[in-house]
């Protein structure tokens, strides 16, 4: 069973990579965004404060990451799959359908964090980042929020007939949360209906929970963040139970 598991892993992290829009879009985008507002901004630290840009916005560039792998690379992956008749053939081939989507989940989880690990060395080689948080916190939060998007995903992924469909879906969940939750700019900047509007899309939930912990807080400090993650995580893999189509 593990040797499948690790076999199936390994597949769809190969394949992931050799994707070319894929790779860019999860690990070289977010990681130009950063190189150009950090040559902007610097990361020298805000009056009164000890964090400077960079050091608040690298958690943003995580979500990106995030966001990227759980709603355009799950969705458009299984689509595409049960496009091409593979899920088919998965589900009538002596391998568990539950084992395929978790080395599908688990090839997109190490990927995440491949794209974290470029943003953290990027963020302390060229602009000194600074982190003030408790590590095994921030990775709870990082591994919650990465299960929240992508259980998230799997809403359209269950049902998406042709990886052209997921796509469209896809993009339309992928912008409003890239461009509103604090993720490619800050919410700061956004007028305040947008700002309001901004507090029911999970990934600025997020951003808010790792950039708390990232510049010193506590996981017990953010119970809203962490309910609506646990929420988001339920409901998706819930839905993915009860209604994803295998053809």
């Amino acid at each position: 069973m593990f040797k499948r598991y690790f076999n199936l892993t390994r597949m769809e992290f190969v394949l992931y990579l050799r994707e070319p829009s894929g790779f860019f879009f999860t690990l070289i985008f977010p990681l130009l965004l950063m190189m150009l507002f950090g040559s902007i901004w610097g990361n020298d630290p805000f009056p009164g404060e000890n964090f400077g840009y960079i050091d608040f916005a690298v958690p943003a560039f995580i979500g990106i990451v995030i966001l990227t792998t759980g709603i355009s690379g799950l969705t458009t992956s299984i689509a595409a799959y049960r496009e091409k008749g593979i899920l088919r053939r998965f589900k009538s081939a002596p391998i568990s359908p539950l084992l395929v989507l978790t080395a599908e989940l688990s090839s997109l989880f190490i990927i995440t964090v491949l794209g974290m690990l470029l943003l953290l060395a990027a963020g302390v080689i060229v602009f000194g980042m600074r982190f003030y948080g408790n590590i095994p916190e921030v990775f709870f939060a990082f591994v919650l929020s990465t299960l929240s998007i992508s259980a998230l995903g799997f809403i359209p992924a269950s049902l998406a007939p042709t990886a052209r469909s997921a796509m469209i879906i896809s993009n339309v969940m992928y912008f409003p949360m890239l461009f509103l939750s604090g993720a490619a700019l800050p919410r700061e900047m956004l007028p305040s209906f947008l700002k309001s509007f901004s507090q029911i899309l999970p990934l600025t939930h997020v951003i808010e929970l790792l950039q708390g912990l990232w510049l010193g807080g506590h996981l017990w400090e953010y119970p809203v963040q962490i309910l609506v993650l646990c929420g988001v995580t339920v409901a998706g893999f819930a839905f993915a139970a009860k209604y994803f189509i295998w053809e």
